[in-house]
């Protein structure tokens, strides 16, 4: 079944491709000192550059043949269910809309550069993607129990979107929702912001909010314990839907 969504590359203006160039530019000129070592790795593995919009056809290629992976297009946000199904075959929701130059710094929905240029790098990286694989296998089988989505995307939020790594006894940023931020990149690494170490029960037990930076990143030490996390959160998370049955029974 052909995807209504397909990225059509011809459509892309110049302008298009100039608000890319912008963004990738600006990023680039920070990323390289406070960036994980897999993330910058993975942008060189698919080829990313700041001259023209990524080309998924192309950036599909490398990645099956890397960890198996691949960006499928979507209109944007989705329903969790739909995120975490598709999730669960190595595809990964991606919209193929750019930002305008007048909305560089902020969106309320998140566009291709977020998407793509802050995802997709970390996609080559196999333990990671693991881990994706681990925590969308659970989100399936808890698939029509809506507190079990909404605790298993607090571990995606405070991970993949926010997720900051131990590297050479410096924290670097993993986190695409950093990634893609010039602002939160800047604030994250700030000297008031302190890490807090890696701990499932008390991420599964965190709120977040969406329209500011975050308060609190949570720190990994590799990307083996981000995937070897799995067992501990399906078993932390399973506690908690029975402590919530026996409140509502």
């Amino acid at each position: 079944m052909n995807n209504p969504w397909k990225q059509n590359y011809e459509s892309y203006t110049k302008d298009d491709h100039k608000v890319w160039r912008t963004l990738f530019n600006r990023q680039m000129e920070l990323l390289p000192a406070v960036a994980s070592k897999a993330y910058l790795e993975g942008l060189e593995l698919i080829r990313f550059n700041g001259r023209r919009v990524p080309d998924f056809e192309k950036t599909n290629k490398i990645l099956n043949k890397l960890t198996g992976w691949q960006l499928h297009e979507v209109p944007g946000i989705i329903p969790v269910k739909d995120f975490f199904n598709l999730m669960n075959q190595k595809k990964f929701s991606a919209t193929t809309w750019l930002r305008k130059m007048s909305q560089l710094d902020y969106l309320q929905e998140p566009d291709m550069f977020h998407d793509v240029y802050a995802h997709a790098p970390m996609l080559t990286n196999r333990n990671f993607t693991n881990f994706m694989s681990g925590l969308s296998r659970i989100a399936v089988k808890h698939q029509n129990n809506p507190l079990a989505l909404e605790l298993l995307g607090r571990i995606y939020w405070f991970t993949v979107e926010f997720g900051m790594i131990r590297e050479y006894d410096e924290k670097k940023i993993y986190g695409a929702g950093i990634l893609s931020s010039h602002g939160e990149t800047k604030f994250c690494m700030g000297s008031e912001m302190v890490p807090v170490p890696f701990d499932v029960t008390e991420i599964l037990n965190s709120t977040y909010r969406t329209d500011q930076f975050q308060q609190k990143y949570f720190v990994i030490q590799s990307y083996e314990q981000l995937f070897h996390s799995i067992p501990e959160i399906e078993f932390v998370l399973g506690k908690m839907i029975q402590e919530n049955n026996k409140r509502v029974a």
